[in-house]
């Protein structure tokens, strides 16, 4: 049984009933077993994991008590929230340890050692291989989540690496949404006779996502995306474009004609893409574009309609794109744009998700009205981006003087110049 400390802090954050994944594995990972689970994202996972590493904490106090490796950084820091959420009453400790982050504030956090460090593979074994006094001997638990992707990232060595310095008389959950042959080889070497729990082993799209298509020429698809926010004003959005460059873009074009509109992609510093996130989850902005970097995990309460502005190459993150919308329970929309070239590609995902997708209900004519207002904003959104790239280009070139003019001063014992902030 949960201790009720941990049960008043679930009803606090309004959990009110157990999530199927956390029926099958919170019942055994008190048992004290092993755990493989099959859960897609959006499941309530980081609750089965989190729960009875809070409780065998309550039972036996120590500091660096458990590990959760992720293949993302914003999914660190949600898992991160979880973990302050539900433990916040019982003086839980934890650190994310991510890429993107200066490694000297991360190095001072170990050092007062966490009940619990969130991290990504390659910045752990950084500190693992580079900061004085910090080791793993003690750890109690591992938790792989999302394992798939970790893999999937080539992040093997990485994980090999932690799993030669941390005990093997640990718990280990590990926690995937699909089963791959790499997750398997993991599984025999981390999991000692482990339960599994799996949620469901077909691909599934949730029942209340009302899903469609719409078949559109492709140089067309900027005009039809603006009629689709107009029609659908009021909703927020989530835009999943294919390159960071097209999310950038499509951010601009959509600005210039008055959407409140932020980017989230792979090329953006740490601080700003917490900071987009965080404007989105605040209801400030309405409309997210974002690439795959945002496609699996991240728990954005209201997201009402996704967008596949680009029809993902890869079936599979259909499924987790679209589980942006339609959480725990609530209902939501997603519209994938399908062009004379992506036609073989969304079969492909028909095909997947067991289901023929209905079209869009579309008034053609008035998205032609919007043909030159959209070139409008094409052509500033063109101009923008190439502005921010000379800036970049020239930024780089900047710090590389500084770098010199720096190096110049120390010797001739002066200071470095303070940097213009652009």
């Amino acid at each position: 049984r949960m201790t009720d400390v941990l049960c008043e802090a679930c009803d606090q954050l309004g959990w009110k009933m157990p999530t199927k994944i956390q029926v099958e594995a919170i019942p055994v990972a008190l048992q004290g077993r092993d755990i493989i689970g099959l859960a897609e994202t959006g499941s309530g996972k980081t609750g089965a994991f989190a729960l009875p590493i809070l409780q065998a904490l309550l039972e036996t106090p120590q500091r660096l008590f458990a590990l959760v490796l992720t293949p993302t950084r914003e999914l660190a820091f949600q898992i991160s929230e979880q973990f302050e959420a539900l433990g916040s009453s019982i003086g839980v400790h934890s650190t994310v340890i991510v890429g993107g982050i200066d490694t000297m504030s991360q190095s001072l956090a170990l050092a007062k050692k966490p009940h619990v460090i969130i991290a990504t593979p390659g910045r752990l074994v950084d500190h693992l291989e580079n900061t004085k006094g910090f080791n793993l001997r003690a750890l109690k638990f591992l938790v792989m989540d999302e394992a798939d992707r970790i893999l999937n990232m080539d992040f093997e060595t990485e994980v090999d690496k932690i799993l030669k310095v941390i005990p093997r008389d640990r718990k280990t959950f590990l926690f995937s949404a699909t089963m791959t042959k790499k997750v398997q080889k993991l599984q025999r070497a981390a999991l000692k006779n482990p339960v599994k729990c799996a949620v469901s082993s077909k691909y599934q799209t949730v029942e209340k996502l009302q899903q469609y298509y719409i078949f559109i020429p492709s140089k067309f698809k900027d005009s039809y995306l603006v009629y689709i926010l107009n029609e659908l004003a009021g909703n927020s959005f989530m835009i999943f474009c294919s390159t960071c460059n097209n999310t950038q873009r499509t951010a601009l074009l959509l600005r210039n004609l008055g959407f409140t509109a932020i980017p989230l992609h792979g090329q953006m510093s740490q601080n700003k893409r917490l900071g987009s996130l965080n404007k989105f989850k605040a209801k400030a902005r309405s409309i997210l574009l974002a690439t795959d970097v945002a496609s699996r995990g991240l728990d954005i309460p209201h997201v009402d309609v996704v967008i596949n502005f680009d029809i993902p190459t890869h079936s599979k993150d259909y499924i987790h794109r679209v589980g942006r919308t339609a959480r725990a329970g609530r209902s939501g929309k997603s519209i994938t744009f399908v062009t004379q070239y992506d036609v073989e590609l969304f079969q492909r995902i028909e095909h997947l998700i067991g289901k023929k997708l209905p079209a869009f209900p579309m008034q053609e004519e008035e998205v032609m009205m919007l043909t030159e207002r959209v070139a409008e904003a094409q052509r500033f959104a063109r101009m923008e981006l190439r502005e921010q790239g000379e800036k970049k280009r020239s930024r780089n070139d900047d710090d590389d003087t500084e770098e010199a003019i720096g190096v110049r001063n120390k010797v001739a014992g002066g200071k470095k110049k303070k940097r213009k902030a652009f």
